[in-house]
């Protein structure tokens, strides 16, 4: 099969890779319908996290195409979503909703698992980690928001219900990025009166605008935690997202949320002064959040999306396929696209 391949530093490339093949009972192997380039994939690409060699990416939504004998509730030629995490369910971490830190779980595209970049994926633990989407015939609109849960909807989703989100509260969105728009639907979603985007994109400012922003702030740094002052007449908001990562966006995150409230922190951590405990012992702000567990939120997400309630796919607005993914890569890196979506296959797909 084909699939991208991870060379190194501004080196993703198309090359061959065997055909998956189910090698436990519990596996599936998912020919793959859409994917798409995370805003996380950028680190490796910058180089500036380390990447193994070969499949890269975690995001896809694709056709069954063959189950293990131990594989249940998911069968062949059912259309699924995969969180970018497989998990078990069962594990203490599963349980108690955490399915990101699954005892036995792991990523995709990573550490000898097949990416989602890619025309095949193994999925291991499948009949607890793929999630069946109910229906035929899904437009293009809603088969985009139903990729964005994969990963990046549930990711702003966890910033929001991290940082603990409620009805009337004033909310703060620190990024602009997919991940951060997502994040705007979730605030709306979980009842935020007030939603405060700081983004100075014009195309991205009016998306989050779209997505229920209700002020939108251009400034950065000092600026930007002074203009978000004025805005709550010097009090700070209820809740905050953090879904960058970086040294400033940490600290413009926790500076602007008032005493007593928590920032949801969702963007892989690059830069993070640890002098950030000040602020959480002195001002007393609560950080929380990481990694999303995704496959405990798509099922109410899901409903969300075939309803037509919520639309995350917009994030995604530059369209190719696996031929031109460094492309898909250059365009997210240069900041001319929010998300690269993949055209790989089709429903009707079959090997």
């Amino acid at each position: 099969m084909r699939a991208a391949l991870f060379n190194g530093p501004h080196a993703i490339e198309v090359g061959e890779r065997p055909d998956p093949v189910i090698s436990a009972p519990t596996d599936a192997v998912v020919r793959v319908v859409l994917a798409c380039v995370c805003g996380s994939d950028l680190w490796y690409y910058r180089g500036e996290s380390p990447h193994d060699l070969g499949p890269i990416g975690h995001e896809f939504i694709g056709v069954v195409e063959e189950v293990g004998p131990d594989v249940r509730g998911i069968a062949k030629g059912d259309f699924v979503i995969a969180p970018f995490i497989y998990c078990d369910g069962t594990c203490a971490h599963c349980r108690a909703g955490v399915t990101s830190q699954c005892l036995h779980g792991g990523g995709f595209g990573n550490h000898g698992i097949d990416g989602g970049q890619g025309e095949a994926v193994r999925v291991p633990l499948a009949g607890t980690t793929l999630v069946r989407v109910p229906g035929s015939g899904h437009s293009d609109e809603t088969m985009r928001s139903l990729l964005a849960l994969s990963d990046v909807m549930c990711t702003g989703h966890h910033a929001a219900v991290s940082a603990g989100v409620k009805s009337g509260d004033v909310v703060a969105v620190v990024g602009d990025g997919a991940v951060g728009l997502c994040g705007v639907i979730a605030a709306l979603r979980l009842g935020a009166a007030r939603i405060i985007a700081l983004s100075r994109n014009p195309a991205r400012q009016e998306l989050a605008r779209s997505f229920g922003a209700t002020e939108v702030i251009a400034e950065r740094g000092d600026a930007a935690i002074e203009a978000v002052r004025e805005l709550t007449n010097g009090v700070g908001v209820d809740a905050a997202l953090e879904c960058v990562g970086t040294g400033q966006s940490v600290a413009t995150a926790l500076a602007v949320t008032r005493p007593g409230s928590m920032v949801g922190i969702v963007g892989v951590p690059h830069g993070v002064d640890a002098s950030i405990a000040d602020t959480i012992v002195f001002r007393n702000v609560g950080l929380r959040g990481g990694v999303a567990p995704a496959r405990a939120y798509i099922p109410d997400l899901l409903d969300d999306v075939l309803d037509g309630r919520i639309n995350p796919g917009r994030v995604f607005d530059f369209d190719t396929d696996l031929d031109h993914i460094a492309e898909a890569y250059k365009a997210m890196d240069e900041r001319r696209a929010i998300k690269s979506l993949l055209r790989i296959g089709t429903k009707e797909t079959r090997r």
